[in-house]
């Protein structure tokens, strides 16, 4: 069964809280298999509660349910911190093939990086959430948050080594390596 899995907290790297759900995607269940409408840079979602309550389903850009549009589609990757989605990403969701009718685990196929339709964009630079992107802020536990909050350090540059640091981040946060992020320090300055 083919599924959409909103990105847990390591879809977005250590610094995001966008939490995890799953929704059904397309066709009809005919014997254990599945065909699904292939997700293309424009295509639309929604809200879908039926399989969990963060969960999202392809729809009509015009459908009032319609929440986000695909920024971009990505292959969908094991590890889900090895997915860079463009800037402005609000949403990532990753679609995956499950085996057995569980609709909460399967393998990723695709990735979704998707913008909200409204007005309220996390993923922009400095807001609070999306990906962890050159001009947001952390806290010093490499936590995001939003930069008008006032309590956070400037992200500078996105390293492997907190030694590849500009000279002006005076606050670098090495965080312990995982598989598929490309960096693993944040190099930061006090905001």
């Amino acid at each position: 069964m083919l599924t959409l899995v909103l990105g847990a907290t390591a879809a977005c790297g250590p610094l995001s809280d966008s939490g995890s759900g799953t929704s059904k995607r397309g066709g009809s269940s005919n014997g254990g298999s599945q065909e699904a409408r292939e997700w293309k840079v424009g295509d639309c979602a929604g809200p879908d509660t039926s399989q969990s309550k963060d969960g999202f389903q392809g729809l009509d850009c015009d459908d009032p349910k319609a929440t986000i549009k695909a920024l971009a589609v990505k292959d969908g990757e094991i590890f889900a911190g090895a997915v860079e989605c463009p800037a402005g990403t609000d949403e990532i969701i990753s679609v995956k093939v499950s085996f057995g009718g569980d609709a909460t685990a399967g393998l990723p196929s695709k990735t979704i990086c998707g913008r909200n339709l409204s007005g309220d964009h996390p993923g922009d630079a400095g807001a609070g959430g999306g990906q962890l992107v050159v001009g947001d802020c952390v806290d010093d536990q490499a936590k995001e948050v939003a930069c008008a909050s006032g309590g956070g350090n400037k992200v500078l540059a996105l390293t492997k080594t907190a030694e590849e640091c500009p000279a002006n981040a005076d606050n670098p946060i090495e965080l312990f390596p995982s598989p598929g992020r490309p960096y693993n320090a944040i190099c930061t300055s006090k905001a």
